[in-house]
């Protein structure tokens, strides 16, 4: 296939690539889908979500969701995740994971140090409502801005 390109001719945004301070970010899930885990005995729901707003925004953070695995710790944890999110979304009661989309929520930001080789990367401990800001001025916001 023959492509004529120049790279001069377009702008690069320096990405960083690390991961976000700790904190409260708000959201939306972009993407989501099942897969399998690495050791092919379960699922995962993996949950694509990028930053609306303030510091970080348009930054990528994903979850991943035990919720067929035959560590039963693991996906009650994941089963407390997910009502979390649909919650924070105004989901009680969902029958596909795409009814999550697009709705912006707060995710609360750790670090995962890293390990086996891996870098430190960001975890999403819970997710909560989240409020649009009223005007400008952010009045009601949360220490770092974010409006709940």
């Amino acid at each position: 296939m023959k492509l004529e390109f120049n790279a001069d001719d377009v702008e690069i945004v320096d990405e960083d690539f690390s991961p976000l301070p700790p904190g409260d970010y708000p959201v939306i899930v972009e993407d989501s889908e099942f897969r399998d885990t690495k050791a092919g005995d379960g699922k995962y729901l993996f949950l694509q979500l990028s930053v609306i707003d303030g510091h970080g925004k348009n930054r990528k953070l994903f979850d991943r969701l035990n919720l067929d695995n035959p560590n039963a710790q693991a996906v009650d944890i994941s089963k407390k995740q997910l009502a979390s999110l649909c919650r924070a979304a105004g989901k009680q009661k969902i029958t596909d994971s795409g009814e999550l989309h697009d709705i912006p929520v707060v995710a609360r930001v750790e670090i995962r140090k890293g390990s086996n080789g891996y870098e430190d990367s960001n975890d999403i401990k819970g997710y909560k409502k989240y409020h649009a800001p009223e005007s400008a001025s952010m009045e009601g916001s949360g220490e770092d801005g974010i409006p709940f």
